[in-house]
Protein backbone atom coordinates (compact mmCIF):
# COMPACT_ATOMS: atom_id res chain seq x y z
CA UNK A 1 0.00 0.00 0.00
CA UNK A 2 1.22 3.38 -1.20
CA UNK A 3 2.04 6.17 1.20
CA UNK A 4 -1.25 8.18 -0.39
CA UNK A 5 -3.32 5.18 -0.14
CA UNK A 6 -2.09 5.06 3.89
CA UNK A 7 -3.18 8.55 4.51
CA UNK A 8 -6.32 8.27 2.59
CA UNK A 9 -7.08 5.38 4.76
CA UNK A 10 -6.45 7.40 8.09
CA UNK A 11 -8.76 9.88 6.57
CA UNK A 12 -11.21 8.06 6.62
CA UNK A 13 -10.95 6.44 9.75
CA UNK A 14 -10.50 10.01 11.62
CA UNK A 15 -13.35 11.00 9.75
CA UNK A 16 -15.30 7.77 10.97
CA UNK A 17 -14.13 8.25 14.58
CA UNK A 18 -15.37 12.05 14.56
CA UNK A 19 -19.20 11.51 13.40
CA UNK A 20 -19.15 8.38 15.86
CA UNK A 21 -18.82 11.22 18.16
CA UNK A 22 -20.68 13.85 16.84
CA UNK A 23 -23.00 11.22 17.18
CA UNK A 24 -23.29 10.63 20.94
CA UNK A 25 -23.14 14.12 20.99
CA UNK A 26 -25.56 15.57 18.96
CA UNK A 27 -29.01 14.62 20.55
CA UNK A 28 -28.22 16.42 23.66
CA UNK A 29 -26.28 19.31 21.87
CA UNK A 30 -29.79 19.81 19.72
CA UNK A 31 -31.83 19.60 23.19
CA UNK A 32 -29.46 21.91 24.74
CA UNK A 33 -29.80 24.40 21.94
CA UNK A 34 -33.46 24.18 21.48
CA UNK A 35 -34.45 24.44 25.40
CA UNK A 36 -31.32 26.34 26.49
CA UNK A 37 -29.46 28.77 24.01
CA UNK A 38 -32.21 29.75 21.87
CA UNK A 39 -34.35 31.07 24.82
CA UNK A 40 -31.35 32.57 26.50
CA UNK A 41 -30.55 34.21 23.06
CA UNK A 42 -34.28 35.37 22.43
CA UNK A 43 -34.07 36.57 26.59
CA UNK A 44 -31.45 38.64 25.22
CA UNK A 45 -32.99 40.63 22.33
CA UNK A 46 -36.39 40.69 23.90
CA UNK A 47 -35.20 43.09 26.75
CA UNK A 48 -35.27 45.93 24.24
CA UNK A 49 -37.93 45.24 23.02
CA UNK A 50 -41.86 45.90 24.41
CA UNK A 51 -43.40 42.36 23.80
CA UNK A 52 -46.98 41.09 25.25
CA UNK A 53 -46.55 37.54 23.23
CA UNK A 54 -49.17 38.63 20.66
CA UNK A 55 -48.17 41.56 18.48
CA UNK A 56 -44.75 42.05 17.21
CA UNK A 57 -41.64 43.03 19.52
CA UNK A 58 -41.39 46.29 19.19
CA UNK A 59 -37.90 47.89 19.53
CA UNK A 60 -37.53 50.34 22.33
CA UNK A 61 -34.08 50.76 23.35
CA UNK A 62 -33.19 50.86 27.02
CA UNK A 63 -36.43 51.54 28.04
CA UNK A 64 -37.18 48.53 29.95
CA UNK A 65 -34.39 49.21 31.94
CA UNK A 66 -34.99 52.41 32.83
CA UNK A 67 -38.39 51.57 34.11
CA UNK A 68 -36.66 48.59 36.07
CA UNK A 69 -34.50 51.38 37.89
CA UNK A 70 -37.66 53.26 38.93
CA UNK A 71 -39.74 50.35 39.82
CA UNK A 72 -39.90 49.88 43.73
CA UNK A 73 -40.52 46.46 43.49
CA UNK A 74 -37.53 45.41 41.69
CA UNK A 75 -35.54 47.40 44.15
CA UNK A 76 -37.61 45.03 46.57
CA UNK A 77 -37.33 41.75 45.03
CA UNK A 78 -33.68 42.70 44.51
CA UNK A 79 -33.15 43.22 48.35
CA UNK A 80 -35.04 40.15 49.68
CA UNK A 81 -32.99 38.00 46.82
CA UNK A 82 -29.57 39.37 48.84
CA UNK A 83 -31.35 38.74 51.98
CA UNK A 84 -32.10 35.16 51.23
CA UNK A 85 -28.66 34.44 49.39
CA UNK A 86 -26.93 36.19 52.33
CA UNK A 87 -28.49 33.49 54.79
CA UNK A 88 -28.76 30.64 52.75
CA UNK A 89 -25.47 29.94 51.35
CA UNK A 90 -23.17 29.75 54.85
CA UNK A 91 -26.20 28.88 57.33
CA UNK A 92 -26.31 25.59 54.19
CA UNK A 93 -22.58 25.44 54.26
CA UNK A 94 -21.89 25.61 58.22
CA UNK A 95 -25.05 22.79 58.31
CA UNK A 96 -23.53 20.97 55.67
CA UNK A 97 -19.99 20.04 56.40
CA UNK A 98 -20.67 19.86 59.84
CA UNK A 99 -23.36 17.15 58.97
CA UNK A 100 -20.04 15.63 56.72
CA UNK A 101 -17.96 15.74 59.41
CA UNK A 102 -19.95 13.91 62.61
CA UNK A 103 -21.35 11.65 59.46
CA UNK A 104 -17.80 10.69 58.24
CA UNK A 105 -17.17 8.73 61.91
CA UNK A 106 -17.29 5.15 61.88
CA UNK A 107 -20.50 5.14 63.61
CA UNK A 108 -23.23 2.26 64.09
CA UNK A 109 -26.29 3.18 61.61
CA UNK A 110 -24.11 5.99 59.94
CA UNK A 111 -25.59 4.90 56.32
CA UNK A 112 -29.05 5.07 57.89
CA UNK A 113 -28.23 8.41 58.64
CA UNK A 114 -26.50 9.65 55.63
CA UNK A 115 -29.57 8.55 54.03
CA UNK A 116 -32.18 10.70 56.02
CA UNK A 117 -30.38 13.66 55.77
CA UNK A 118 -30.15 13.15 52.06
CA UNK A 119 -33.52 11.97 51.79
CA UNK A 120 -35.30 15.83 51.45
CA UNK A 121 -32.98 16.64 48.33
CA UNK A 122 -34.96 14.46 46.52
CA UNK A 123 -38.50 14.86 48.27
CA UNK A 124 -41.03 16.92 46.33
CA UNK A 125 -40.52 20.49 46.70
CA UNK A 126 -44.02 21.42 47.00
CA UNK A 127 -44.50 18.92 49.46
CA UNK A 128 -41.32 20.25 51.57
CA UNK A 129 -42.92 23.73 51.28
CA UNK A 130 -46.76 21.86 52.66
CA UNK A 131 -45.27 20.35 55.67
CA UNK A 132 -43.04 23.11 56.41
CA UNK A 133 -45.75 25.82 56.03
CA UNK A 134 -47.68 23.26 58.68
CA UNK A 135 -44.83 23.08 61.28
CA UNK A 136 -44.67 27.28 60.99
CA UNK A 137 -48.22 27.71 61.35
CA UNK A 138 -48.52 30.14 64.16
CA UNK A 139 -51.50 28.94 66.33
CA UNK A 140 -51.19 24.70 66.01
CA UNK A 141 -47.76 24.74 64.77
CA UNK A 142 -45.36 22.64 66.62
CA UNK A 143 -42.30 25.12 66.25
CA UNK A 144 -44.39 27.31 67.73
CA UNK A 145 -45.88 25.21 70.42
CA UNK A 146 -42.22 24.34 71.28
CA UNK A 147 -41.34 28.25 71.63
CA UNK A 148 -43.77 28.19 74.06
CA UNK A 149 -43.08 25.19 76.30
CA UNK A 150 -39.57 27.14 77.06
CA UNK A 151 -41.26 30.15 77.67
CA UNK A 152 -41.37 31.88 74.38
CA UNK A 153 -44.56 34.42 75.31
CA UNK A 154 -45.08 35.85 71.69
CA UNK A 155 -43.51 33.61 69.22
CA UNK A 156 -43.19 34.81 65.45
CA UNK A 157 -45.86 34.49 63.03
CA UNK A 158 -43.23 33.37 60.55
CA UNK A 159 -45.21 32.83 57.28
CA UNK A 160 -48.03 35.42 57.95
CA UNK A 161 -45.60 37.95 59.33
CA UNK A 162 -43.45 40.59 57.29
CA UNK A 163 -40.37 40.02 59.55
CA UNK A 164 -39.93 36.66 59.86
CA UNK A 165 -41.71 35.06 56.32
CA UNK A 166 -38.47 35.39 54.62
CA UNK A 167 -36.10 33.65 57.77
CA UNK A 168 -38.70 30.81 57.76
CA UNK A 169 -38.22 30.31 54.04
CA UNK A 170 -34.63 30.23 54.47
CA UNK A 171 -34.63 27.54 57.12
CA UNK A 172 -36.51 25.30 54.96
CA UNK A 173 -34.00 25.61 52.16
CA UNK A 174 -31.67 24.90 54.41
CA UNK A 175 -33.14 21.85 55.75
CA UNK A 176 -33.21 20.86 52.09
CA UNK A 177 -30.39 21.48 50.57
CA UNK A 178 -27.93 20.29 52.98
CA UNK A 179 -28.38 17.11 52.61
CA UNK A 180 -26.69 17.23 48.91
CA UNK A 181 -24.16 19.43 50.22
CA UNK A 182 -23.01 16.86 52.55
CA UNK A 183 -22.95 14.50 50.41
CA UNK A 184 -20.01 16.50 48.74
CA UNK A 185 -18.34 17.44 51.59
CA UNK A 186 -18.46 14.07 52.31
CA UNK A 187 -16.26 13.02 49.52
CA UNK A 188 -14.19 15.37 49.94
CA UNK A 189 -13.59 14.39 53.46
CA UNK A 190 -12.74 11.13 52.20
CA UNK A 191 -10.73 12.20 49.71
CA UNK A 192 -7.96 13.67 52.76
CA UNK A 193 -5.25 11.88 53.36
CA UNK A 194 -5.09 10.06 57.00
CA UNK A 195 -1.51 11.05 56.84
CA UNK A 196 -2.00 14.22 57.47
CA UNK A 197 -3.89 13.78 60.38
CA UNK A 198 -1.62 11.78 62.10
CA UNK A 199 1.06 14.17 61.70
CA UNK A 200 -0.90 16.54 63.11
CA UNK A 201 -1.82 14.81 65.97
CA UNK A 202 1.76 13.72 66.43
CA UNK A 203 2.26 17.07 66.38
CA UNK A 204 -0.18 17.53 69.62
CA UNK A 205 -2.58 19.19 67.59
CA UNK A 206 -6.11 18.51 69.32
CA UNK A 207 -9.33 17.82 67.24
CA UNK A 208 -10.35 21.27 66.82
CA UNK A 209 -6.96 22.53 65.20
CA UNK A 210 -7.03 19.15 63.40
CA UNK A 211 -10.01 20.67 62.21
CA UNK A 212 -9.08 24.43 61.23
CA UNK A 213 -5.42 23.52 60.02
CA UNK A 214 -6.14 19.99 58.22
CA UNK A 215 -9.65 19.31 57.45
CA UNK A 216 -10.67 23.10 56.12
CA UNK A 217 -7.49 23.61 53.65
CA UNK A 218 -7.61 20.21 52.30
CA UNK A 219 -11.88 20.97 51.53
CA UNK A 220 -10.92 24.07 49.99
CA UNK A 221 -11.72 23.19 46.34
CA UNK A 222 -14.92 21.21 48.00
CA UNK A 223 -15.63 24.56 49.82
CA UNK A 224 -15.27 26.56 46.36
CA UNK A 225 -17.57 24.23 44.33
CA UNK A 226 -19.83 24.45 46.87
CA UNK A 227 -20.02 28.27 46.89
CA UNK A 228 -20.26 28.50 43.74
CA UNK A 229 -23.63 26.27 43.14
CA UNK A 230 -25.17 27.69 46.43
CA UNK A 231 -24.61 31.20 44.95
CA UNK A 232 -26.30 30.32 41.57
CA UNK A 233 -29.47 28.74 43.27
CA UNK A 234 -29.86 31.19 46.14
CA UNK A 235 -30.61 33.62 43.48
CA UNK A 236 -32.75 31.75 41.37
CA UNK A 237 -35.02 30.60 43.74
CA UNK A 238 -38.46 30.39 42.90
CA UNK A 239 -40.45 27.69 43.24
CA UNK A 240 -39.86 27.36 47.42
CA UNK A 241 -41.03 31.11 47.69
CA UNK A 242 -43.73 30.69 44.96
CA UNK A 243 -45.44 28.19 47.13
CA UNK A 244 -44.40 28.81 50.85
CA UNK A 245 -45.73 32.48 50.68
CA UNK A 246 -46.17 33.56 47.21
CA UNK A 247 -44.15 36.48 47.80
CA UNK A 248 -45.61 37.64 50.93
CA UNK A 249 -46.92 39.05 53.26
CA UNK A 250 -47.16 42.26 51.02
CA UNK A 251 -43.76 42.06 49.37
CA UNK A 252 -41.73 40.68 51.84
CA UNK A 253 -40.69 37.32 50.50
CA UNK A 254 -40.97 38.88 46.92
CA UNK A 255 -37.74 37.61 44.90
CA UNK A 256 -36.18 38.40 41.73
CA UNK A 257 -36.67 34.95 39.69
CA UNK A 258 -40.70 35.56 41.10
CA UNK A 259 -40.98 39.19 39.82
CA UNK A 260 -39.79 37.72 36.39
CA UNK A 261 -42.56 35.15 36.43
CA UNK A 262 -45.28 37.87 37.49
CA UNK A 263 -44.25 40.45 34.88
CA UNK A 264 -43.99 37.63 32.32
CA UNK A 265 -46.46 35.31 32.63
CA UNK A 266 -49.26 36.88 34.77
CA UNK A 267 -48.74 40.52 33.28
CA UNK A 268 -47.83 39.53 29.83
CA UNK A 269 -44.83 41.84 30.23
CA UNK A 270 -42.17 39.66 28.28
CA UNK A 271 -39.80 42.58 27.09
CA UNK A 272 -40.15 44.24 30.95
CA UNK A 273 -39.54 40.43 32.45
CA UNK A 274 -36.72 39.60 29.75
CA UNK A 275 -34.73 42.74 31.08
CA UNK A 276 -35.15 41.62 34.64
CA UNK A 277 -34.14 38.52 33.52
CA UNK A 278 -30.71 39.83 31.71
CA UNK A 279 -29.96 41.65 34.94
CA UNK A 280 -30.77 38.99 37.50
CA UNK A 281 -27.75 36.83 34.45
CA UNK A 282 -25.49 39.92 34.96
CA UNK A 283 -25.32 39.76 38.48
CA UNK A 284 -24.93 35.63 39.29
CA UNK A 285 -22.35 36.09 36.36
CA UNK A 286 -20.22 39.24 38.29
CA UNK A 287 -20.91 37.63 41.45
CA UNK A 288 -19.33 34.09 40.02
CA UNK A 289 -16.67 35.17 37.70
CA UNK A 290 -15.50 37.35 41.35
CA UNK A 291 -15.09 34.24 43.18
CA UNK A 292 -13.04 32.59 40.34
CA UNK A 293 -10.95 35.18 40.61
CA UNK A 294 -10.59 34.92 44.72
CA UNK A 295 -9.96 31.14 43.96
CA UNK A 296 -7.28 31.98 41.64
CA UNK A 297 -5.62 34.50 43.59
CA UNK A 298 -5.97 32.38 47.15
CA UNK A 299 -4.03 29.30 44.88
CA UNK A 300 -1.09 31.44 44.02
Amino acid sequence: MTKIDGAAALKRRRRRTALVGWSFILPNLVGFAALTLVPVGATLLLAFTDWNSYDTPHWIGFDNFQRMWDNDNFWTALSNTAWYAAGHIPLTMAASLGLAVLLNQKLRGVAFFRTAFFFPYITSLVAVAVVWNMLFSPDAGPVNQLLRAVGVAHPPGWTTDTDWALPAVVITSVWRDMGYYMVLYLAGLQAIPAELYEAARVDGAGPWKRFWHVTVPSLRPTTFFVLVMLTVSSFKVFDLVQVMTEGGPGRSTLVLSQLIFREGITQGRFGYSSAISLVLFLIVLIITVTQFRFQRRSER
